[in-house]
Formats: structure tokens, C-alpha cells, sequence
């Protein structure tokens, strides 16, 4: 993926919903690589899945 944020990488916590969410999605189309962090495992698999499908690359970190 190309954009302004080609060749960097974001890190979003509270990825799984919200704000964190659409920002991660946000960062991704712009061409971010993505970490994304939360609590909800399950939510963040279908974030990435997202990411992932649209052509970008992200990486699931569950927290607690």
C-alpha cells in the first residue's frame, strides 16, 4: 500500500473499538504498517482480517 505513512509503523492501543479502531483503519489506508492492541482478542482477529483484506498489514497484540 502506498500513502503518506508508506514504510512506517503505528501502534494503536484500544484497537478493538472506537476511536482506536477507526484510527487504526485510518493509518493502515494511509499506508502504515499497524500493531494493534486491546483486550477483545476476538475483535482485534476481525480488525486485522479487515486490514489485511483492504491490502494493508497489521499485527494483533491481546492485552489485559
Amino acid at each position: 500500500m502506498g500513502g503518506e505513512l508508506a514504510g512506517k509503523v503505528g501502534l494503536v492501543t484500544g484497537a478493538s473499538s472506537g476511536i482506536g479502531r477507526a484510527t487504526a483503519l485510518a493509518m493502515a489506508a494511509a499506508g502504515a504498517s499497524v500493531v494493534v492492541a486491546a483486550r477483545r482478542e476476538a475483535e482485534l482477529a476481525t480488525l486485522v482480517g479487515e486490514i489485511e483484506a483492504s491490502g494493508g498489514s497489521a499485527l494483533s497484540v491481546p492485552t489485559d
